[in-house]
């Protein structure tokens, strides 16, 4: 199958987003720095149009300015929108991704135990399913030393719960839990086996969501980000 115009152009603005923004988080292209499409087009060699909506996406980011006369400037930190899936994981591939990590799980301490506890109280048939075949996959994987394919389950998990918390701004909060996941998991910030009490505790989160029991819940999902902070206190700095 050919590839079409149209996607290459699309996976060519996502190479230049992506190394732009990589720069900006890294500080390699500073707070105050300007660039130029015409310097984009020519150090990626890519179109006006790519390097444009390179920007384009950048600039909803809220990482850089296009200001007529200047050009596109490099915002700072304070402005950018550090929830976004994309800066998160930017940030995790650079050399403060341990603080990112610790901060994204102070972060979980404020809405997931919450949402824990609202799912006890308004989560669906579907959603107690869905959680223990989240669970179960985690115990298949884990005994099988898979961790993408456990990073994969442990992700529909915490997706799911807050899902079922029945509130659309928790809900919102499922790619930042899943690049904390991703992160841990690809920087070899997690055990090579994953923790059985890590597990145990996700087991107990379903059930209490299953029997209603919105006290136990929130326990014992504030047990699983302590658990997952303190694992990754203990972690040796990734290479």
């Amino acid at each position: 199958m050919t590839t079409s115009s149209g996607e290459a152009a699309h996976r060519l603005h996502q190479s230049v987003r992506d190394a732009l923004g990589r720069q900006i988080v890294s500080g390699e292209l500073s707070t105050g720095a300007v660039l130029t499409l015409e310097g984009i087009q020519a150090t990626y060699e890519v179109s006006r149009p790519v390097a444009r909506e390179a920007v384009r996406v950048l600039q909803a980011m809220g990482m850089v300015a296009t200001r007529r006369r200047v050009g596109i400037t490099v915002l700072p930190r304070q402005e950018w929108n550090v929830f976004d899936p994309l800066v998160i994981r930017w940030r995790l591939d650079g050399e403060g991704r341990r603080e990112q990590l610790l901060s994204l799980s102070e972060l979980r301490r404020g809405f997931e135990p919450i949402a824990a506890r609202l799912s006890a109280e308004r989560a669906q048939p579907e959603h107690h399913g869905a959680l223990a075949r989240a669970v179960a996959d985690m115990v298949v994987h884990a005994a099988a030393g898979d961790l993408e394919a456990y990073l994969e389950a442990d992700t529909v998990f915490h997706r799911v719960l807050l899902s079922a918390c029945g509130n659309e701004m928790l809900a919102a909060f499922g790619d930042v839990v899943a690049e904390l996941l991703a992160g841990r998991t690809h920087h070899h910030l997690m055990p090579a086996t994953p923790n059985p009490t890590a597990i145990e505790l996700h087991e107990k989160v379903a059930l209490a969501i299953r029997n209603g029991d919105p006290d136990t819940a929130e326990e014992s999902m504030r047990a699983i980000i302590d658990e997952a902070a303190e694992a990754l206190a203990a972690a040796d700095d990734p290479p």
